[in-house]
C-alpha cells in the first residue's frame, strides 16, 4: 500500500496579496459593467497605508479608481485611510489589434500555456487538500467579521492523507487569525475548533491522530498591509489546485476574459470537469497553447494519469464533439463578459457551482 500526504494552504481576503486580487478583480468589473468590451489588466500593489493601481486598459467606463478601491476595501474589512496612486495607460494599440480582429473574431491577448484539472475526491471535482483550505478560508473570514476581537487576515493549510491515491483521513489543519491584541490565542481556540473546522470539515476525516494548530506563531496581531506586503497575482495556486495540478505561466484577477491565461483556464478546467463528471476517467488535465492574435489553440493535451474507464480515442473525440478552445467562444460559451470577477478573487476560482465553467453539461 502507497501512503503519501499532500498539503495545500488558502488565504482570507484580507491577506494583504488577496486584497490586491480583489480590488483589481473590482475595478475589471465595474469596466465591464460600463463596457462589456473592455480589456483591462490593471494591478494593484499595498504596504501599509498607501495602495498602487497600475496597468494597461482599454475602456469606454469613466473609472473612478479611488472610490472602486474604497469601496473594495470597506468590502473586505478596513475602514483605515489608504493613499492610493493611480497609473493606468492605455493599452497598447498592437495588442489590440492583434486582440480585436475585423470579423469580429478574438485573438488571444497573449502567447502562453494554460492547464485545467478534475478529479473525483469531492463532490467539486477539486483535489481534497485544497477544497478543504478553501472552505476553511471562506468560513474563517465569515467568524473574523462576526467576532470584533479578530482582524479580517488569515490563513489555512489542509494536509490529506492518501492510500494508493485515495484521501483517506485529515492529517494536519492549520488555522492563522490576526487578532486584536488584548486576546490570547487559547482565548478563541474552541471558537476556531466549533464554528470553522467542525462546520468545515466532514467528521469521518477527523480523527484521534489529527493534528490541528491555532496561531502556531502565538501573537498575530499585526497583519493585513501592515504585516506584509501585497501584489494581484501572488497566490495562483490558491487560486487554481493548491498545487496538486499544473497551472499555467500567467495569474487570473486584473485580466479581461480576451487574456486567455484567464479565459482558457477557465475552459481547460471546464472540460477536464466535464470528462470526469461524465465517467470517463477519475482524474483528468487539459493543457492548451496560444499565440497572441490567434483565435485557435496551437496545441491541446489530454492527460487522465491511467484513470480512464474508455479508450482515450473515446475522451478526445467527445471533447472534440462538444467543446471548442476558440477564443471567441470560450467567452461567449463561459458569458464571460459578464461583471463577475471580484467574487473569484476569494477562496479559488474552481469548484464553486455559482461560475459558468463549474457547469456539468
Amino acid at each position: 500500500m502507497r501512503r503519501w500526504y499532500f498539503t495545500s494552504e488558502s488565504v482570507t481576503l484580507g491577506h494583504p496579496d488577496k486584497m490586491c486580487d480583489f480590488i483589481s478583480d473590482s475595478i475589471l468589473d465595474m469596466a465591464l459593467s460600463n463596457d462589456e468590451d473592455s480589456k483591462m489588466a490593471v494591478e494593484t500593489s499595498i504596504k501599509n497605508n498607501k495602495i498602487w493601481i497600475f496597468g494597461e486598459a482599454k475602456t469606454k467606463a469613466k473609472l473612478n479608481y479611488t472610490e472602486i478601491v474604497n469601496t473594495a476595501l470597506k468590502k473586505i474589512g478596513y475602514d483605515e485611510e489608504f493613499i492610493i496612486s493611480v497609473d493606468v495607460d492605455e493599452q497598447s494599440p498592437e495588442i489590440n489589434n492583434a486582440v480585436t480582429h475585423s470579423d469580429g473574431e478574438i485573438g488571444a491577448g497573449d502567447q502562453g500555456i494554460m492547464f485545467g484539472y478534475a478529479c473525483n475526491e469531492t463532490d467539486e471535482y477539486m483535489p481534497m487538500p485544497i477544497y478543504y483550505a478553501n472552505k476553511l478560508a471562506k468560513r474563517l473570514s465569515d467568524i473574523q467579521h462576526k467576532y470584533d476581537f479578530l482582524g479580517v487576515d488569515g490563513k489555512t493549510q489542509v494536509t490529506i492523507e492518501y492510500h494508493n491515491d485515495k484521501p483517506i483521513r485529515v492529517d494536519t489543519i492549520v488555522i492563522s487569525t490576526q487578532h486584536s491584541k488584548n486576546v490570547d490565542v487559547k482565548d478563541f481556540s474552541d471558537l476556531l475548533l466549533h464554528e470553522v473546522i467542525e462546520s468545515v470539515i466532514d467528521k469521518n476525516l477527523i480523527d484521534k491522530n489529527t493534528k490541528i494548530l491555532f496561531n502556531p506563531s502565538g501573537s498575530f496581531v499585526l497583519g493585513g498591509p501592515y504585516g506584509d506586503s501585497g501584489t494581484t497575482g501572488r497566490k495562483i495556486i490558491c487560486d487554481t489546485y493548491g498545487g496538486y495540478a499544473r497551472i499555467g505561466g500567467g495569474c487570473f484577477s486584473s485580466k479581461d476574459p480576451s487574456k486567455v491565461d484567464r479565459s482558457a483556464a477557465y475552459y481547460c478546467r471546464y472540460v477536464a470537469k466535464n470528462v470526469v463528471a461524465h465517467g470517463f476517467a477519475s482524474k483528468c488535465e487539459i493543457q492548451v497553447s496560444y499565440a497572441i492574435g490567434l483565435s485557435d489553440p496551437l496545441s491541446i493535451m489530454v492527460e487522465t494519469f491511467n484513470t480512464e474507464k474508455v479508450s482515450l480515442d473515446i475522451i478526445n473525440n467527445y471533447i472534440k464533439e462538444n467543446f471548442s478552445f476558440n477564443v471567441s467562444n470560450i467567452i461567449k460559451e463561459l458569458d464571460l463578459k459578464k461583471p463577475i470577477y471580484a467574487e473569484t478573487a476569494g477562496y479559488g476560482h474552481f469548484g464553486n457551482d455559482r461560475f459558468q465553467w463549474e457547469k456539468i453539461v
